[in-house]
């Protein structure tokens, strides 16, 4: 009978294949929220200490300069890990906000998340005094900012901007996460990139 069939098919196959796509979209959607609402640990444990140990080091750097601070501020319509509102001075993890906020009056500072605390006081705009933290204990080196991004990009620390730029090329390539690969390392490249333009030979 004609009511029996759809687009050729028998009725009861057509509703099968309609409930076997709802509930496909419903698991899908369930894990997406699960997955937002119950994030795994261990995803994202390695980003969130190293986040937080640099955190704490950039507090007690702050700290120990007298330099008064706000924590997790908005700097035009962007958020940042620290303001220092008697220098208008923003410092951030993020690249791109780094990039927006340079645009402002305000004094934007690029820390990248492998860089010690105690280095704070080279990139920031005005005299700051001299502190002594002792030995560094960071992952057992203490590393120039400048060489780790030359090492992460797989150049040399004499490598040209062109160099740099063509580096930085290939090895987003490789970590892009549309390309299967570590959202958190394919951060570390661009700020990598971002700090290593800017000492290219």
């Amino acid at each position: 009978m004609v009511h029996d069939a759809v687009f050729g098919l028998p009725h009861w196959l057509v509703v099968g294949l309609g409930l076997g796509v709802a509930s496909s979209v419903l698991a899908a959607v369930l894990f997406v929220a699960a997955d937002r609402l119950y994030p795994s640990p261990r995803a994202h444990r390695r980003r969130d200490d190293g986040e937080h140990r640099r955190r704490a080091e950039l507090r007690d750097y702050l700290d120990a300069i007298g330099e008064s601070y706000a924590e997790d501020h908005f700097v035009e319509g962007q958020h940042i890990a620290f303001y220092l509102p008697e220098r208008d001075v923003a410092i951030t993890f993020d690249a791109h906000a780094y990039y927006r906020i340079d645009r402002s009056p305000t004094h934007p500072v690029l820390v990248e998340h492998e860089m010690p605390g105690v280095h704070l006081g080279d990139r920031l705009p005005f005299e700051v005094p001299d502190v002594d933290f002792g030995p560094a204990e960071t992952d057992g080196e203490h590393r120039d900012p400048a060489t780790a991004a030359f090492e992460e990009l797989g150049v040399s620390a004499s490598a040209s901007l062109d160099e740099v730029k063509a580096a930085y090329r290939r090895k987003v390539k490789e970590v892009h996460p549309d390309q299967g690969g570590d959202e958190d390392e394919f951060k570390r490249v661009r700020e990598a990139y971002t700090t290593a333009k800017r000492h290219a030979g």
